[in-house]
């Protein structure tokens, strides 16, 4: 009975009171060091294993206890979609990047961001019909990447809703001083011995976080019609901003000196801004709640994403219609051009409306990161302790907790030019590998497709990277016009889709929903995913390398081990119902024979 009950507390992933790590491996320092001397063995085992959609549906999802809720329906997937992505971006950043990189070609960054986003969307989308879990992206790769690669995928998920959701934070308080007529350091408090990226502290965005944590963890369903609501009044103050502010445009503020800082100007605004899109994937993290995802998440995902573009090519052009955009104000460009124009009234109009978008931003930002979270733990990547849901409110509550808390310590100290750039690398990363699963689920399926076909498309997949890379490369370093290197790599990721296409065989067709234009859509992410990437700062990208460095270490010391050992005792309890089950029906068939003798 005991081995019975510790099997299914594993299976579950329940841990042991007072222990994080409830596998075998830690159970002693013995253990634990015979684990360490068998860390290369153990890391070639995950990093070529791969789950199974229904192990990601039934005995993943399985080890929360109880099960989350199917309350939401399209309409609810829109709203959270639009709450989820219409907030600090749009009304900070647009400044920001129309004032130092863009110019009034701002509308056309927005555009660039909002076609990778899209793409990003579709991709997404099939996933999420396919697969309803609350694991979103870090499920979909361990499907079709394997362990390791969801694990580090895993990493810059949970990097991008913390960083994300401080961003918002800090531009809650900026709003909010804006509301009071005060300047947004009024709220900080200036720690004079910290550098100056860490030293004007935030306890407004602490606060703001814990009432989201408290609000999130009751209710899903209540989130939903929170979100809605308050998203309805923030898209009445986006029409009211359109609309004033067409009243006070001047065609020559838009027309004279378009692209000020030319096409690579264009395009470094467009890698930050793709900031002002995130968030669209916490909406497939709640397919595990959604009552029918094959219709629901097409509808509320694409739905989402095209009013989104929408409106803030719309707002971006309205802004720079209102003021040259050498006078654009980087933190409040909204509410100063309002003023600049006679109308200082209708700035509380936008920072209220600022304030309405940025709280939505922050609670389907909670609700997402938390389910991510969530399924993480219950593949034992993380303590399994995370995976619990609360069985009176149906949601994952430990998971809320811990990841609003990282977010809270994050948006007390770090300024926001640091957190766009970084979670912007982030977040095309794990874009740009969403794609690549895509094309992985269409033309590998296990034990099906042949050798020689899943070395072509090995080779196409690393000829479509690498000429992404090195077309990102090239255009990051050079600062002259030279076009030789785009002769050679464009062509080159032409001519390895267009042979994916004709000559390697899909091995696998969607069952229900499926990106359309496959090969060429998710390529098309890939690039783009890429390219914008080559827009970002270096000292980004060392922030970034910094947080794999420390990902990695975590894993082989602790992930690595706590996932394998879960991985074989859930095949040996397999292995032990097949071998009953077998028993089981040879007793059967022994006493159907005596019963005829």
């Amino acid at each position: 009975m005991a081995a019975a009950a510790d099997g299914e507390a594993r299976r579950r992933g329940c841990c042991a009171p007072g222990s994080l790590f409830p596998e075998e491996s830690f159970s002693s320092w013995s253990a634990y060091g015979r684990a360490l001397l068998e860390t290369g063995p153990r890391l070639r085992d995950r990093a070529t294993a791969r789950s199974l959609d229904a192990t990601e549906l039934h005995d993943v999802r399985a080890r929360s206890g109880a099960e989350m809720r199917r309350t939401l329906t399209w309409w609810d997937l829109i709203w959270f979609g639009i709450g989820a992505v219409i907030g600090a971006g749009i009304f900070v950043l647009t400044g920001q990047e129309a004032k130092e990189a863009a110019g009034p070609a701002v509308v056309v960054s927005y555009a660039v961001s909002g076609v990778s986003a899209m793409l990003s969307v579709f991709c997404y989308t099939e996933f999420a019909v396919e697969i309803p879990v609350a694991g979103g992206s870090f499920a979909y790769l361990r499907v079709e990447l394997g362990d390791f690669m969801a694990f580090i995928a895993a990493g810059n998920i949970l990097l991008e809703y913390c960083i994300g959701g401080a961003a918002v934070a800090r531009s809650w308080t900026s709003y909010f001083a804006t509301l009071l007529n005060h300047h947004p350091n009024d709220f900080r408090i200036h720690a004079a011995s910290l550098s100056e990226d860490y030293s004007r502290l935030d306890p407004i965005a602490v606060v703001v976080i814990t009432l989201i944590c408290l609000f999130a963890v009751l209710s899903t369903k209540g989130s939903s019609r929170f979100n809605y609501i308050l998203s309805i009044v923030h898209i009445a103050v986006i029409v009211f901003i359109i609309v004033a502010g067409l009243t006070r445009a001047k065609a020559s503020n838009l027309t004279t000196d378009f692209a000020p800082f030319g096409v690579r100007g264009i395009f470094a605004a467009s890698a930050v801004l793709f900031f002002a899109y995130i968030g669209f994937d916490a909406v497939s993290t709640m397919a595990e709640e959604t009552k029918n995802p094959a219709k629901d998440i097409p509808v509320g995902l694409v739905g989402a994403m095209t009013l989104t573009t929408a409106v803030y090519c719309v707002l971006a052009v309205v802004l720079c219609l209102m003021q040259p955009y050498k006078d654009i104000d980087p933190d409040a460009p909204f509410t100063v051009a309002f003023t600049a124009t006679g109308m200082d009234w209708a700035k509380y109009i936008v920072a209220f409306g600022a304030l309405k978008g940025m709280t939505t931003v922050l609670l389907v930002s909670a609700v997402g990161q938390a389910r991510y979270l969530t399924h993480i733990a219950r593949t034992h990547m993380v303590p399994p302790c995370l995976a619990q849901v609360h069985p009176r409110f149906g949601t994952p509550v430990n998971a809320t907790i811990v990841m609003l808390a990282a977010t809270a310590v994050i948006a007390f100290f770090t300024d926001l030019g640091i957190l766009s750039n970084l979670l912007s690398i982030s977040t095309l990363f794990i874009f740009m590998l969403v794609a690549v699963a895509l094309l992985v689920r269409r033309y590998y399926v296990a034990g099906e497709t042949t050798g020689s076909d899943r070395n072509k498309l090995a080779a196409c997949l690393a000829v479509i990277i690498a000429s992404s890379v090195a077309t990102a490369a090239y255009w990051g370093l050079s600062s002259g016009g030279g076009w030789v290197a785009y002769a050679v790599t464009l062509p080159a990721w032409v001519a390895a889709t267009l042979y994916l296409q004709c000559c390697v065989p899909k091995a696998r067709a969607p069952k229900m929903w499926g990106v359309p234009l496959v090969p060429w859509l998710p390529a098309a992410s890939i690039f783009i995913n890429i390219f914008l990437l080559g827009s970002i700062d270096a000292k980004s990208f060392m922030r970034f390398g910094i947080w794999t460095a420390a990902l990695l270490a975590y894993y082989f010391f602790f992930g690595l081990h706590a996932s394998y050992d879960t991985a074989k005792a859930l095949a040996a309890e397999a292995d032990a119902a097949r071998v009953e089950e077998g028993a089981r029906k040879a007793v059967d068939g022994a006493g159907a024979g005596a019963g005829g003798n």
